[in-house]
């Protein structure tokens, strides 16, 4: 099979609809009007029509055999801004102790916080059921396949990238953590305040406390969950830790989700990556796999073998073809897999 990874199209909604539907993500729910809107604002984001903290680009990976979207991934490209801040408990350790007793205690305390000029953030990773552990693993490709778009449009971001990944949640879908905290702020269902949340922060920095929150006062359950990922999205999370993101010591402050982070450039398919002029040799042997796309308008990227000569890559006829590039076209090339040293 052949897989390509794009922009998004118009004529893609009833069958990102369908995928959506599978998993019901917050920032990509199986909402046919909402993924519509979302859709129009990434064609606009593409375009180069929006302003950073009002782009966000949608990327899908589609099986050409079959002329179906399988799979999905979301960049906002600036999360938290004056109008729209980001918003996030950072956990802290305050020490204790007691000159009587001889006594000492280390605590962990959230601190809420807020940020006018966030990061570009990732997130809307999905895959279709049908389309999991497949050797071309379509994951891993539509998740690294638009860090290659970051690489060819680096104005268009900031210079560090944030993800929130989900924590366990409770079969019912509500989060331990809001139970214990925000609600008794908030008065609102879980659900309700983190879907408000996607257009309105004002209630969160109206009602939530401006002190430290010692997690101690915290029953088990939520404290259980706090900082966790949930096992469906263990493999992102490994994922990410393998091209460099790490823990912020930050979380979500609706569901105590942990944030991720790393500095764009430091991050393995922006860092290992080169552009190159695509080219054409006799005798290539095409040892080499990785991701090769170009593009800012009309952005596509495949994985394929490779192979470099002197600022040229050349990748087989029937990658080209795929890719709908042209020759002395400019690509970015990064490995499909990283081992923390540099490959070509």
């Amino acid at each position: 099979m052949s897989f390509i990874i794009r922009a998004v199209k118009t004529d893609d909604l009833l069958q990102l609809t369908d995928l959506a539907k599978q998993f019901n993500l917050l920032n990509l729910p199986g909402d046919k009007k909402v993924l519509a809107e979302k859709i129009a604002r990434s064609k606009a984001s593409f375009a180069g029509e929006l302003p950073k903290n009002k782009s966000e680009y949608l990327f899908v990976v589609e099986d050409t055999e079959e002329n179906m979207v399988v799979g999905s991934s979301l960049i906002i490209a600036k999360h938290g801004s004056e109008e729209v801040p980001h918003c996030y408990f950072k956990i802290l350790k305050r020490d204790h102790f007691s000159q009587d007793l001889g006594l000492g205690f280390i605590h962990q305390v959230l601190r809420f916080q807020v940020d006018a000029d966030g990061p570009t953030e990732i997130g809307g990773l999905l895959v279709d059921k049908m389309y999991r552990r497949r050797p071309e693993k379509l994951g891993r490709q539509i998740s690294l396949g638009r860090f290659v778009y970051m690489a060819l449009n680096p104005d268009r971001f900031e210079d560090r990238i944030l993800c929130e990944l989900t924590p366990p949640l409770t079969e019912e879908g509500r989060s331990e953590f809001w139970e214990a905290l925000g609600r008794r702020f908030t008065g609102l269902p879980y659900q309700e305040a983190d879907m408000l949340s996607q257009t309105n922060k004002e209630f969160i920095e109206a009602l939530f406390p401006e002190e430290d929150i010692y997690l101690s006062l915290l029953d088990a359950k939520a404290r259980l969950v706090l900082g966790r990922v949930g096992e469906a999205t263990k493999p992102a999370q490994h994922l990410l830790e393998g091209i460099g993101f790490e823990y912020l010591d930050e979380v979500d402050p609706f569901d105590g989700g942990p944030h991720y982070g790393a500095k764009t450039k430091e991050v393995l398919p922006i860092k290992m990556g080169k552009k190159l002029l695509l080219g054409e040799f006799a005798d290539a042997s095409f040892k080499s796999q990785g991701l090769v796309g170009f593009g800012s308008n009309d952005f596509r990227c495949i994985v394929t073998g490779y192979e470099i000569r002197d600022g040229v890559v050349s990748i087989p006829n029937k990658s080209r073809e795929l890719l709908k590039a042209q020759l002395d076209q400019e690509v970015f090339v990064t490995p499909f897999n990283y081992d923390g040293r540099r490959t070509t």
